[in-house]
């Protein structure tokens, strides 16, 4: 049995298909994963995301220790509510998770990781926090649910305390609002508007009932996936990880060289990379042209090139085609070749993302 969420039994009476993932027992999908998908990009969705981790960080050491934890500047946020996208690197610039930090103001800062990576990334944290002073709080008496979709907004709404509703609505993209012991955000993982909130792990079963009451749909981890590789979002330990870097993962905008003086960890690794003249694999997308479904690990041949490796790939409800993303050399562009159960596919390299805000973004 694996661990898991405030919402568990929830899941349970909706007769959700339970896996596990990353340790947790977690609902896969309540019957149709395209239903549910569709009901995001449509409408209003909900997912349970309490095996994420909050962790927040207080002390006068804070920030020079973000400073060097992160890759992307923390200097960046200076208005309480801000948010920011990085990556934590190891020294060798291996990715060991992406992650969403908060300004909290007087209240420090409050990082979300990954699921899969909670236990490590926590250990890393702390090792590197005792140098600087900065205060390390795991907090596991929280509950997250990601509501998501065109619908989110109108969905959550009634059920906000009343000096927070108008703040909340009007939040911009990656900032946050909080009240009534709520942290919600403007963030999302599914490449639609939407709201990830924070509350107490007691108050969760209720929200998670008020908002099926008002007709928002469960969804689970398969319509995520499925919307999150529509919007091109990378997913740790398939399209990045600890051996590769972000400049190979298409995250290099998440990393901030500027100002020169900050050193972060994995950034003398990284600029020795930029120093060779950039890597030699890049991260792109793919188009499936003949019927067939992409998967991770299948190989990617590029005439002339080389070979690459598909890294997320699946069904695209929206598109109706096959999509993914992969690994492949610098050099590569144009049609591709995948090696599909032993028959090579025809694909075409894309740039992502596929979708977003329920609307194509490539040509089919």
């Amino acid at each position: 049995m694996g661990r898991r969420t405030p919402l568990y039994e929830q899941h349970q009476s909706l007769g959700a298909r339970m896996v596990d993932f990353g340790g947790w027992d977690m609902p896969l999908h309540y019957g149709s994963q395209i239903e549910e998908h569709h009901a995001v990009r449509r409408g209003a969705g909900m997912f349970d995301v309490s095996h994420m981790c909050a962790i927040d960080l207080q002390g006068e050491g804070v920030r020079p220790f973000l400073e060097r934890l992160l890759a992307n500047d923390i200097g960046k946020l200076r208005i309480p509510g801000k948010a920011l996208y990085t990556c934590m690197l190891n020294e060798a610039g291996g990715v060991i998770d992406d992650l969403i930090v908060y300004d909290r103001g007087e209240h420090g800062f409050r990082l979300v990781v990954n699921a899969g990576t909670r236990d490590g990334d926590l250990a890393w944290i702390r090792r590197h926090a005792l140098a600087d002073g900065a205060e390390v709080r795991e907090r596991a008496d929280l509950a997250m649910i990601a509501v998501q979709g065109p619908q989110a907004g109108s969905m959550l709404a009634p059920l906000l305390v009343d000096d927070a509703r108008a703040a909340v609505l009007a939040l911009e993209h990656f900032s946050a609002a909080e009240s009534g012991g709520w942290f919600v955000a403007r963030t999302g993982y599914t490449g639609e508007d939407g709201f990830e909130i924070v509350l107490p792990a007691s108050g969760a079963q209720t929200l998670w009932r008020e908002l099926l009451a008002r007709g928002v749909r469960p969804c689970g981890l398969g319509a995520r996936d499925t919307l999150r590789l529509e919007a091109g979002m990378n997913l740790h330990g398939n399209d990045m990880d600890e051996a590769t870097s972000p400049l190979e993962s298409g995250l290099g905008w998440t990393v901030a060289f500027d100002p020169a003086a900050r050193d972060f960890i994995g950034r003398s690794a990284l600029e020795a990379v930029r120093r060779g003249g950039g890597p030699e694999r890049r991260l792109v997308g793919l188009l499936l042209e003949d019927r067939g479904i992409l998967r991770a690990h299948q190989r990617v041949l590029v005439p002339g090139v080389g070979e690459g490796e598909v890294t997320s790939g699946s069904f695209s409800p929206t598109l109706e085609r096959s999509i993914g993303l992969a690994r492949v050399p610098r050099a590569a562009a144009g049609r591709v070749e995948v090696d599909v159960r032993g028959r090579l596919l025809a694909a075409r390299i894309v740039k992502p993302p596929f979708v977003r805000h329920g609307k194509p973004l490539i040509a089919l």
